[in-house]
């Protein structure tokens, strides 16, 4: 596999403006095979209390769990954005991610920053595939995550998606009241300008009613909410069941035993997020 070696973070604007183009040859064979780093980043505090903030996190001299995704996604948008990564970027649904943190990331230490690619792989409602993201710290792997995107359409009924045995009915510990700006906001924080987040006339184009909460804010929204409960060798599993739509109201559940269970759901029973934390 080729490493390409990536001098600073790549804005996120422009890849998304070709993200749309076509793919070569139609699109749909198998992911490039290479891998972007980008060496020695270092989150400033100041760029992690906004996220904190944003995400209802407790802000401490680490890195909150989900923190590290804001540093890989660029990576992950500029393999998906090149002509020969088999589907456009815009379109493809977060289904599930999961993260494991081997040991807590100090803000402001050096980092580097690996992102690959996998797949397609078969889904009964299209095919997906991941982005590989590895954080090291001292030149050692401390923070993985893959992300999983799915391409509707096309599926293979006998294929196995995401699944998390959550019970969905956890009782509500917490409830979050979403204003319409929150996707703008999150963007202003990640450099994620998805348009189906930005605004209802964006995200209309694109499918959806009104504009939707990033799966990766919901995420960390759940991840906040037992941060004090997590050991610091922890793994994060979260499914995306249902888009939240914005702006909104969402209930949270939380249930701690053998593992640390999570569900994000509507007033009215729907079922957004699922999230299971487990010892590393």
């Amino acid at each position: 596999m080729d490493v390409v070696e990536v001098g600073s973070p790549p804005s996120l604007l422009p890849l998304y403006a070709r993200a749309v183009l076509p793919r070569r040859g139609g699109g749909g064979g198998a992911v490039p095979d290479r891998a972007l780093r980008l060496t020695g980043l270092r989150p400033e505090a100041d760029h992690v209390a906004a996220y904190a903030r944003l995400v209802d996190d407790v802000l401490t001299g680490d890195l909150p769990l989900t923190y590290p995704h804001l540093l890989g996604f660029p990576l992950q948008m500029q393999l998906m954005a090149a002509g020969d990564f088999p589907f456009p970027a815009v379109g493809l649904v977060h289904v599930a991610n999961v993260i494991e943190q081997r040991r807590p990331l100090p803000v402001g230490a050096p980092l580097d920053v690996t992102v690959r690619a996998t797949g397609p792989h078969p889904h009964p409602r299209g095919r997906t595939v991941d982005l590989l993201t590895e954080v090291a710290l001292d030149g050692e792997p401390a923070w993985t995550s893959t992300s999983t995107y799915l391409r509707r359409g096309g599926g293979d009924p006998g294929a196995a998606g995401p699944r998390l045995d959550v019970d969905e009915q956890l009782a509500t510990t917490a409830v979050r009241r979403l204003g319409g700006d929150l996707g703008r906001r999150y963007a202003a924080v990640s450099g994620d300008v998805n348009p189906i987040h930005l605004h209802p006339l964006s995200a209309r184009l694109l499918g959806f009613p009104r504009a939707i909460a990033h799966g990766m804010w919901t995420a960390a929204a759940l991840a906040a909410l037992v941060a004090n409960r997590l050991p610091d060798a922890v793994r994060y599993t979260a499914v995306f069941r249902a888009p939240v739509l914005l702006p909104g109201t969402v209930e949270i559940g939380v249930r701690t035993g053998e593992t640390t269970d999570a569900v994000m759901r509507s007033p009215s029973g729907r079922t957004h997020v699922l999230g299971r934390f487990t010892t590393a």
